[in-house]
């Protein structure tokens, strides 16, 4: 039986925790954009220039503010809006009580805060912790109006830059330029509520001196931190902070991260009815094989109270927006309700991120991303799970199981999730593996300049404001006016895709691999959904590259190939207890002379829990063998008696 998972109600909020990022050590450097002219790169290298006199002026060494302003923004400033806990520019610097002033309908998601209503005539303003307002700090200590410091970046950096060296005399440190003098100081800046998120965050910025870093923002300025691969922090100040790491046994993560434990209920809650989820001994009894992404499209707290009821959904972790802090509520052996396809579910981990798919800047924090990028290499190298998008993908790229389930899979974590970035992250980069005339494209946009027009982040059929994107449409013919692809499942009807938000009909994303079926131009063709699906693709800023690997199409004498949601075993597979699943093809083709990208083979597979004992489970595997293909914007499988195999060209 396919389990529920409710979508929460699309409401936006604006609070994030204070705590700055737990997060991991692995930084691969940006491109930049291409040359300019010299008024150009005045006009993009400002602020730049702005990091090296706030450093200059507060004695503060340049790397280490170019190093924690990374680390809290990756130097955007994303145009003055706050983050979830209202953390403003590119040092992150809070000034919670006026974000929430501006925005009170948004509501609170730090378990520990205390309430933050705005005061009224009769009702004096909460108190607030001083991580939740560092600005209102730092506009005393450089005398600039707090409006300023929250939009104009340079303000807001010369303000973290006097913020850091007053930690530093706080401290009972010098004003050092050595860098290796500032790690307790950093590690201060990041507002962490355990010694573990701030020592890691810490430890993270001085990873980033050493390796360097250079990107271009989403404001277009042009900014470069030179490695210094010889900078290690003063050994005396990591000492004194002495972290600790997770202590709970049951708990499964990397010993750098702080995390805790908040189980999911199997209990039952009807008639012979037990949640949230199904017990079971992987890998043992089955392989994990996929690790999904999710957004919750809730407040964290909601999505705990969500995960702690025996009749809701359940996932293995939720990854905290502010922080990075991450809390387990299913063992990985078990199998949580997470994907809306059991088949999935059987074969998954699912990782759920606090925030909302159209308020990327608030929520895709840098700390959620690198906190989470170290959790998801350590669940894959304990599974040996690929760090490829056939294997770590999004909620939106699950398939339907069936036909009928189609319209009510899920969207997340949407086209404002950076995937590029995330594999960076993984240590597993997204890159050309063939020339840019192969038989197969890895979708690979420049994310920040790649911004396709979306509506509905805010009210139907209304514009979202431009923001760099994974995600690239697909045409019925090689120009921009062309009509979108149709996606039959979702709309059989015939009705067109859109430009909404969450439809997915006309979708690829980055990291995905297609095959080629024809070059026009500036204009590439690929197989999809099985029809021929354009998108532009220009030789000088490529929108695709070149990939290596394998595709599949039908045998000889075959005009068509059943494309199916889900792998499931022949039916000679089942033993007579276990009631036999009916093939169930989705409403798609896979069409004589068509090709689609393929990672390899896969096993018929079928899970049939027991409601209290593991040792009770049923999991049938037959002999039929399957290839997993990139159908669609989802997943599919093929049989592979149906399918001949052909190594792509190269060239």
């Amino acid at each position: 039986m396919q389990k529920p998972f409710p979508r929460a109600p699309a409401v936006r909020c604006l609070y994030r925790t204070a705590c700055a990022a737990a997060a991991a050590a692995l930084v691969v450097p940006l491109l930049v954009t291409g040359p300019s002219s010299d008024a150009q790169g005045a006009a993009t290298t400002r602020l730049q220039r702005a990091f090296a006199d706030a450093a200059a002026e507060y004695r503060v060494p340049q790397s280490v503010l170019l190093g924690v302003s990374y680390l809290q923004s990756r130097w955007d400033t994303h145009d003055g809006a706050p983050s979830v806990i209202g953390g403003y520019g590119p040092m992150h610097l809070t000034d919670t009580r006026t974000a929430l002033a501006e925005a009170p309908h948004h509501g609170v998601t730090r378990d520990t805060a205390p309430p933050l209503a705005v005061a009224g005539p009769q009702q004096p303003a909460p108190r607030l912790p001083g991580q939740l307002t560092t600005l209102e700090r730092v506009a005393g200590l450089i005398g600039v109006p707090a409006a300023r410091l929250r939009t104009d970046a340079d303000a807001n950096v010369r303000g973290g830059a006097a913020l850091l060296a007053a930690t530093q005399r706080q401290l009972g440190e010098p004003l050092s330029a050595d860098p290796a003098d500032w790690w307790s100081a950093v590690a201060r800046f990041s507002g962490a509520d355990d010694s573990a998120t701030a020592a890691t965050f810490a430890n993270d910025v001085f990873a980033v001196i050493r390796a360097g870093a250079h990107r271009t923002t989403d404001t277009g300025q042009r900014v470069t931190l030179a490695a210094s691969p010889g900078v290690r922090p003063d050994s005396r100040q990591v000492r004194a902070i002495r972290p600790r790491g997770t202590t709970n046994p049951d708990v499964e993560c990397p010993a750098t991260l702080a995390c805790d434990w908040i189980p999911a209920p199997h209990t039952e809650f009807g008639d012979d009815q037990y949640g949230n989820h199904d017990l079971a001994d992987r890998p043992k009894d089955q392989r994990v094989e996929y690790i999904v992404i999710h957004d919750t499209e809730a407040t964290r707290t909601s999505m705990i109270d969500t995960v702690q009821d025996p009749s809701e959904a359940s996932w293995h972790y939720t990854v905290r927006s502010s922080d990075g802090h991450i809390t387990q509520h299913v063992k990985t052996k078990d199998v949580a309700w997470h994907s809306g396809s059991q088949f999935v579910n059987a074969r998954s981990i699912g990782v759920e991120h606090e925030g909302f798919l159209t308020q990327p800047d608030a929520w895709y924090s840098e700390q959620m991303y690198r906190s989470s990028a170290r959790l998801v290499a350590y669940l894959a190298k304990k599974y040996g799970v690929p760090l490829d998008r056939q294997h770590i993908f999004g909620h939106d790229n699950v398939p339907a199981p069936t036909a009928s389930s189609i319209p009510d899979m899920h969207d997340d974590p949407g086209p404002f999730w950076d995937w590029r970035h995330y594999f960076d992250l993984l240590g597993a980069p997204l890159r050309a593996t063939a020339g840019a005339d192969s038989d197969l494209v890895t979708v690979l946009p420049d994310f920040r300049t790649n911004q396709p027009l979306y509506t509905g982040c805010n009210e139907s059929g209304k514009p979202c404001a431009p923001h760099g994107s994974s995600a690239v449409r697909v045409h019925a013919e090689p120009h921009e006016d062309a009509p979108l692809i149709q996606d039959p499942g979702r709309r059989p009807d015939g009705e067109d895709s859109t430009a909404d938000v969450n439809d997915l009909g006309s979708r690829i994303s980055t990291g995905q691999t297609y095959a080629v079926a024809e070059r026009r131009g500036d204009w590439t063709a690929i197989w999809y959904l099985g029809q021929k699906a354009w998108f532009k693709n220009p030789k000088r800023n490529p929108t695709a590259v070149g990939a290596s690997g394998l595709m599949v199409t039908p045998k000889d004498g075959l005009r068509s190939v059943p494309v199916y949601g889900r792998a499931h075993p022949e039916e000679e597979a089942y033993p007579s207890e276990v009631p036999v699943q009916p093939d169930s093809p989705l409403p798609y083709e896979l069409l004589e002379g068509q090709r689609y990208a393929t990672q390899g083979r896969t096993s018929g597979s079928y899970f049939q829990p027991s409601a209290t004992d593991a040792a009770l489970n049923h999991v049938v595997k037959g002999e039929d063998l399957y290839y997993e293909i990139q159908f669609g914007h989802r997943i599919g499988f093929v049989r592979a008696a149906d399918v001949d195999v052909v190594h792509a060209d190269k060239r």
